[in-house]
């Protein structure tokens, strides 16, 4: 309940942490979507609802919309390197076991299928799906996918994502009846976001589970033949 209070109610606990803590307010900003963006584990941070928020707060608030969006594109990007080479260094180890508590068989070869369709595109359109945002960088490392390519999707994707949200909030945040009911916007935003990953979870639950044939290609080897093809590597 804390949880959801939290995303409720977030627009009242920006200006409270902006009125309170002033320039400070950059580096926690800059810590919550690095945090959310780089490391596997936090994946429930705020992040759209976030970026909306501080956008239509710079135009009610001190908070200075040119510092939020330079530190906001910096954390996403930071974030996703970050998160790309955690997964780069420990991939090995994770596939390591037939079945790791992080990914199971099934799940690894939906992912590199998944990238296997849409390419290098991934990066870019996992920044608008909460948790598979945290999720693609890692697997991206773990395939060894060439750096060069992924730096350029990583900023690619980060400038979509932040431009287009905080520019969002930015636009609509101070129309009267947005501002009135700041908090259901939130909730709209948030429930919207989540719309993708709702859909797959559907549709993953409608399917009959993969055969021992269909597993044998959810190997690291695998993930790294993967990346290696033309449509990731160009």
């Amino acid at each position: 309940m804390e949880i959801v209070n939290f995303i409720i109610h977030f627009d009242e606990y920006l200006k409270v942490i902006i009125n309170s803590l002033g320039p400070i307010t950059y580096v926690i900003l800059f810590l919550i979507v690095f945090a959310e963006t780089g490391l596997v584990v936090t994946p429930f941070l705020p992040g759209d609802s976030l970026l909306f928020a501080v956008g239509a707060l710079s135009k009610t608030t001190s908070l200075n919309f040119f510092f939020a969006y330079v530190t906001l594109l910096a954390a996403a990007i930071i974030g996703d390197t970050v998160n790309y080479w955690i997964g780069n260094k420990i991939g090995p180890r994770v596939f390591a076991k037939e079945n790791s508590r992080v990914f199971k068989k099934e799940y690894l070869e939906k992912t590199r299928e998944f990238y296997e369709k849409h390419g290098g595109k991934t990066i870019i359109l996992a920044r608008f799906v909460p948790i598979v945002r945290t999720f693609a960088p890692f697997v991206a490392g773990v395939g060894e996918m060439r750096y060069s390519t992924f730096i350029s999707y990583n900023v690619v994707g980060a400038f979509i994502w932040v431009t287009s949200l905080m520019g969002l909030g930015y636009i609509f945040g101070s129309i009267p009846f947005v501002e009135k009911n700041f908090e259901y916007v939130v909730i709209g935003i948030v429930l919207f976001s989540l719309f993708p990953m709702a859909f797959e979870y559907i549709s993953h639950k409608r399917k009959p589970k993969m055969s021992k044939k269909q597993l044998e290609h959810a190997t690291y080897k695998d993930v790294k033949e993967t990346f290696k093809k033309e449509d990731l590597d160009e």
